[in-house]
């Protein structure tokens, strides 16, 4: 049974006629168009469909979507502010740390939750936050190395306040 349900998905808000079932993923790729979040595990296992809901990494192929109803859900193409990509992105892009791509998303999102919580993580905590996020390619080397880059260059962002 469908329902009018109203997301805010990239800071827009979206009235939708769903099932408060339906995962969240298809909503975002089947009817808001977002193809940053992949289908990957379909159990919430690999990382490739994560999302941010309220700043914290969420995986959007086991959440319905009514569980996010009056939260502000951010996709991997919600992260771009007025034509500017995330410190996060900017650094996975620098780092080259991409073979087929299909895994960064989650590694994006993850990174961007943790600098969300944590502006200065160890790379432990780096670590951890990608733990649970799957690369099949072997860019893992890569991937750390966008970690590290993101941390320095988000750092570098705050940094560039307007001075008044």
């Amino acid at each position: 049974m469908t329902q009018t349900l109203t997301l805010t998905v990239n800071r827009q808000a979206h009235e939708l006629a769903v099932a408060p079932d339906t995962p969240l993923l298809n909503v975002l790729r089947n009817d808001l168009a977002l193809n940053g979040p992949k289908y990957g595990c379909g159990l919430g296992e690999c990382g490739a469909c994560s999302v941010l809901v309220d700043g914290m990494m969420a995986r959007a192929c086991v959440l319905p979507v009514s569980a996010v109803v009056g939260h502000e859900i951010l996709t991997l193409e919600g992260l771009v502010i007025e034509g500017r990509l995330d410190p996060v992105q900017r650094a996975f892009i620098e780092a080259q740390a991409a073979q087929c791509g299909y895994c960064l998303n989650g590694m994006i999102i993850s990174i961007r939750a943790l600098l969300n919580h944590t502006p200065r993580p160890s790379m432990a905590q780096l670590r951890a936050a990608l733990e649970y996020n799957l690369c099949r390619c072997g860019t893992h080397m890569e991937i750390l190395e966008a970690a590290e880059l993101a941390v320095t260059i988000n750092a570098g962002d705050s940094l560039e306040a307007p001075h008044e």
